[in-house]
């Protein structure tokens, strides 16, 4: 048994030698998770492109402005006689028949500034709205999902506390389980106590030894979790710096509030749904658009001989479009009806998932008192079972099942503290302003 123990502490020290432990706080997780999490950079970046679409729609207001510079030659009657008309320099020979029909070969730069304005584009005012709904739910989005990170990151950190708790309530028993254990080999020894007795004792320390372990396994998972929910390497155990202790109490009644981002983001886009509907049905309307070319005409490359400019207005109507445009209409009607169940089934469920919520802590927080109770009344009784044990009042087995219970109920009790902390982080999550994005629900 000597050597298990020994061998057992020598495997203790070689992991440890291999891990880093750091403390840690719940602030430092937050704000490390915030600054290096991946998907909340996925969030900040599909706002980033939303952004980019609805200023693409600035065009609605400003010019078109082009430049360019063309030069060709050719012998086409028509484009030769037209090339001379631009830079001006036609004579009276040119009106020769016979030139006309057969032109010599004809150079032509021009160089062209041409300038396009809106002037009244109802369909494209209704598509910039439709954008500007769709980036402002991005923003939501993005806050949202910065909400639930925190939620994330705060879970993390519990189930680090639970699990560092754990090694301690293992630790603890080990050492009282090693304690009985000494005691039991001396009175097997001087013959107080039969073999049988001394294996029950011997089989639970091997017991509380194989939980200490497991204990300390995940210890380094919730370690690995948090590393990769900051984004650092998985290399280090970390040690939190704040004690799992059961969270202020809460109001006694939560209520779902309608500008919660991300309820106000489905709102949104419903609202975008709406604008994009709207624009399809102005698209039968007309279009009033400005223009204007000026432009330098040379039989010579970078010269410019003569100029001219050409200012006007262009009134589109686009009268039938082989029932495309309609099929768009229905297509965008049908987008803005299913968007506007999907914000009411939202809203419905973000409601019982909230009432849920609040029932869960109201149980949680039952549950604690009577945990706390459990735990004194097993505390009592195991001290009082080892001290019948010592004077031999108390059989083996019953002591056992009372160190069993104790242990049991001591990580019960720290368990359903971490299940009351849940319940009140996730219910304020819901309750000011969060529930996980695509409206999935997080658990522990």
């Amino acid at each position: 048994m000597k050597k298990l123990l020994l061998l057992a502490g020598l495997l203790s020290v070689v992991a440890a030698s291999h891990s880093q432990e750091v403390l840690l706080s719940g602030d430092e997780v937050l704000q490390r998770a915030l600054e290096a999490n991946t998907g909340l950079k996925i969030s900040q970046a599909a706002f980033r492109e939303a952004q980019g679409e609805f200023r693409q729609t600035h065009s609605l207001f400003l010019p078109e402005v082009t430049a360019s510079h063309t030069g060709i030659v050719t012998t086409n009657p028509l484009m030769a006689f037209g090339s001379k008309l631009n830079q001006e320099i036609l004579t009276q020979a040119d009106f020769n028949p016979a030139l006309l029909n057969d032109p010599q070969r004809t150079e032509n730069y021009a160089t062209l500034l041409e300038v396009r304005q809106p002037l009244i584009n109802i369909d494209g005012l209704f598509q910039r709205k439709a954008a500007r709904y769709k980036m402002e739910a991005a923003a939501l989005q993005a806050q949202r999902s910065r909400d639930y990170l925190s939620l994330q990151a705060n879970a993390a950190y519990m189930n680090l506390q639970l699990a560092h708790k754990a090694v301690a309530v293992t630790q603890k028993a080990l050492r009282a389980a090693e304690a009985n254990l000494r005691w039991a080999e001396s009175n097997y020894r001087q013959g107080y106590l039969q073999k049988q007795d001394l294996l029950e004792v011997q089989v639970r320390v091997s017991e509380v030894r194989n939980q200490w372990q497991q204990a300390q396994s995940q210890v380094a998972n919730s370690s690995d979790a948090l590393a990769v929910l900051m984004d650092e390497p998985v290399s280090a155990v970390y040690v939190p710096r704040d004690s799992l202790i059961p969270q202020p109490a809460a109001p006694s009644s939560w209520s779902l509030s309608e500008e919660r981002p991300d309820i106000r983001a489905m709102s949104l886009a419903a609202e975008a749904y709406s604008s994009a509907y709207r624009a399809d049905k102005t698209a039968f309307l007309p279009r009033l658009n400005a223009f204007g070319t000026y432009a330098l005409y040379d039989d010579e490359l970078l010269r410019f001989g003569a100029d001219g400019y050409t200012i006007g207005a262009e009134l589109r109507w686009d009268l039938f479009g082989g029932h495309k445009r309609l099929g768009k209409v229905q297509s965008s009607r049908a987008a803005m009806e299913k968007s506007q169940l999907e914000q009411a089934q939202y809203y419905s469920e973000s409601q019982r998932e909230l009432q849920r919520a609040e029932r869960a802590l109201d149980d949680a927080r039952a549950r604690l008192d009577l945990t706390r109770q459990a735990l004194e009344q097993s505390a009592e009784a195991l001290r009082i079972r080892t001290n019948r044990f010592r004077e031999g009042l108390e059989k083996t087995a019953d002591l056992l099942t009372a160190e069993a219970n104790a242990a049991g109920k001591e990580m019960e009790y720290y368990q359903t503290i971490f299940e009351y902390n849940y319940a009140l982080a996730y219910l304020k999550f819901l309750a000011a302003g969060n529930t996980a994005p695509n409206g999935e629900t997080l658990n522990p």
